[in-house]
């Protein structure tokens, strides 16, 4: 099992921004995205194996968000124990496709060998994005 925390705050894969040069439409990665992207492979290079891995895989992702400033300390303490959640935007599953983004190459060949995803949002008052990848065969 390969395991690695990932330190800041959470950063979902935005909707893909388009431009038109030369009479042909080009997609593109919003900045954010794009940078966290780039700070996600940085922390897995860590933990990489030395061969990509092939087989059928599964991911397991927490995002902890920022507890929001706005929340009382009782409140706030409650958050932090996971009694309560975040349910606001974005949403659980733009976190894994960031992260599945980001490992092609470094860890796996290709985001289609994750046949398992467990995606969990949380508050905390460390932001941060923990990820556990399970070779299935």
């Amino acid at each position: 099992m390969i395991q690695f925390t990932v330190y800041g705050e959470p950063v979902a894969q935005g909707r893909p921004k388009f431009s038109t040069a030369g009479g042909f439409t080009r997609a593109y990665d919003p900045a954010k995205s794009r940078d966290y992207k780039d700070y996600v492979r940085l922390a897995a290079r860590e933990y990489a194996p030395t061969t990509l891995l092939e087989g059928a895989l599964g991911i397991a992702i927490t995002a902890y968000r920022s507890t929001p400033k706005s929340f009382s300390k009782k409140k706030a303490a409650e958050a932090e124990r996971g009694e309560i959640l975040p349910v606001t935007k974005p949403d659980a599953d733009n976190y894994l496709k960031g992260v599945k983004d980001a490992l092609k190459g470094i860890i796996w060949k290709d985001d289609s060998q994750v046949v398992d995803a467990f995606v969990r949002k949380r508050y905390s008052n460390r932001p941060r994005i923990e990820v556990k990848i399970k070779e299935l065969t």
